[in-house]
């Protein structure tokens, strides 16, 4: 078992400060239901569900990120002030740690449509008491998270010995 430090030193870069990326999420809820995406055609967790989500591209905030995932996954519109933050997971994995960061919303317009269905087999929403058992095992925690109240999230990591 790899300790923190080891584990530090296997992902850090050569610049001064260890970098990672940032992803946002959404769990959008409709009454007791929330969307959920089926991944397909990505190379990463195709077959699992997952919300609508992305990666920041940088020069942008985690807010504006999610406001464009939203329009380029689902076709809607969110409006800034609509977006709660829900849950931040910090995640581990052998070969990579990233932040996730979770937004709740429950107002958007436009009708909700597959805007990438080469990425997407289906958007559809489930009861947020019944989420599918082949969901992708971070987003599943980040959603629990972001129900529970619970603002702050570790995943993959194992404690060092």
């Amino acid at each position: 078992m790899m300790s923190s430090n080891v584990q530090q030193q296997t992902l850090s870069t050569s610049s001064k400060y260890f970098k990672m990326p940032v992803a946002v999420h959404l769990v959008l809820q409709k009454n007791d239901e929330v969307l959920l995406l089926l991944r397909q055609g990505t190379g990463f967790c195709d077959g699992h569900y997952s919300v609508v989500a992305g990666h920041l591209d940088g020069g942008e905030s985690a807010t504006s990120a999610m406001i464009r995932e939203a329009a380029e996954e689902a076709g809607i519109l969110i409006e800034a002030k609509d977006l709660t933050f829900s849950c931040m997971t910090h995640r581990f994995s052998p070969d990579r740690e990233s932040i996730d960061i979770f937004y709740t919303c429950a107002t958007w317009k436009n009708e909700i449509c597959n805007k990438e269905p080469h990425k997407c087999g289906e958007l559809r929403f489930f009861p947020k008491a019944q989420l599918p058992s082949n969901m992708v095992g971070y987003v599943r925690d980040g959603i629990l998270k972001s129900m529970g109240n619970q603002p702050y999230s570790e995943y993959g990591w194992k404690e060092a010995t």
